[in-house]
């Protein structure tokens, strides 16, 4: 899929902003935010531009990742499918 260059920047800046959530409030190392962030499910629907979660705040999708991490899958129970 081709991103155009403010789509691109949306997905950086959000990305960046979730890294800097995990780091403050569950003090992880920025790595190791990384990491979670990039193996995540969560990611790859913010960069599906047909669930318009990379127009989302850094806190609406933080939550969605909590809920990924807490239960091991992408949307619980359908929520954000």
């Amino acid at each position: 899929m081709e991103y155009s260059k403010q789509q691109e920047f949306l997905i950086q800046r959000l990305s960046a902003d979730l890294a800097g959530i995990l780091v403050e409030e569950q003090n992880k190392t920025i790595e190791q935010a990384l990491n979670i962030i990039y193996n995540s499910t969560t990611l790859a629907k913010i960069c599906d531009f047909n669930t318009g979660l990379y127009r989302e705040s850094a806190g609406y999708n933080y939550d969605i990742l909590q809920d990924e991490l807490k239960h091991g899958k992408f949307g619980q129970y359908g929520k954000y499918e």
